[in-house]
């Protein structure tokens, strides 16, 4: 039988473990503090800000909300996030995606100091990664990868197939995987034969964006696979990228939508803020 990957008590355990080191290190005088930059009303951005005050307030540490109107300007938000880089009571900045047409998403991620992008999107976050630096990384990855360990499933030696290339998800993916000692293919929309790729797969790691898209026609028998897709089917019920009934029984493990990578991402969001005054 397929082992069912518990997102949510996963992300429990984490922030529960988090919470006793926020208490240790606040006894030694450290205390950290996350400021979350909203713009506009996005119904969806304003639960993911909800999230992560309640996230912040569970494990102890500080939070500022910045919630400005639909109309700030693009010079408007880089002010402040300035004004936050400065503020040595801040330790980690967190802009609120997808932000409005008309403000360039590249240039605050760019504005934010790479030793306080919490989300680890700025491209010095990113070069970190790559080359193995100490550095924030990017949440749902390294969600993902304690979902993993946390299971009792070995990364190392392992045929690691993620299906995306962005730079939130799929890149990042790879970049982990690879510390851990999988062997990494990246697939995507161009790959050819892409059931063949996806079949060699131990561990199958979908960030696709396409609704069910992934049956068991490209699942390798006994497989690990990861899910990272959110949609609505039919009947508005939450699903992901993989059509979980149907490649389920093919699986020696699987994460469910909702309740597998989601409430990672957060978990792992608080874990880039304690870092900051771990040291």
């Amino acid at each position: 039988m397929s082992q069912l990957i518990d997102g949510k008590q996963i992300s429990k355990q984490i922030k529960d473990e988090l919470k006793e080191e926020v208490q240790r290190l606040g006894a030694l005088g450290r205390t950290a503090c996350l400021a979350v930059v909203q713009v506009g009303n996005d119904p969806a951005s304003s639960v993911y800000v909800n999230n992560k005050k309640k996230a912040c307030e569970y494990i102890g540490i500080g939070s500022r909300s910045y919630e400005l109107p639909e109309e700030t300007t693009e010079d408007e938000l880089v002010s402040l996030v300035e004004e936050l880089n400065r503020d040595d009571e801040v330790n980690g900045i967190l802009v609120q995606l997808p932000l409005p047409a008309h403000i360039d998403e590249d240039r605050i991620i760019r504005t934010i100091s790479p030793d306080k992008d919490v989300d680890g999107f700025h491209p010095v976050s990113v070069g970190r990664l790559w080359i193995g630096e100490k550095g924030f990384l990017s949440c749902t990855p390294a969600g993902i990868i304690q979902l993993l360990k946390r299971s009792g499933i070995d990364i190392c030696g392992k045929e690691c197939v993620v299906i995306g290339r962005s730079n939130i998800v799929g890149k990042p993916m790879a970049a982990l995987l690879l510390r851990e000692n999988g062997t990494v293919t990246v697939a995507h929309s161009r790959t050819e034969n892409l059931q063949d790729v996806t079949k060699r797969a131990d561990i199958l790691i979908v960030a696709i964006g396409k609704k069910k898209f992934i049956t068991s026609e490209y699942v390798k028998e006994g497989a690990v696979v990861i899910d990272v897709g959110m949609h609505r089917d039919e009947n508005n019920h939450l699903c992901g990228d993989v059509d979980f009934n149907d490649v389920e029984p093919h699986t020696s493990a699987i994460t469910p939508v909702p309740g597998g990578v989601g409430p990672m991402t957060i978990a792992m969001l608080m874990n880039n803020c304690v870092e900051t005054i771990r040291t």
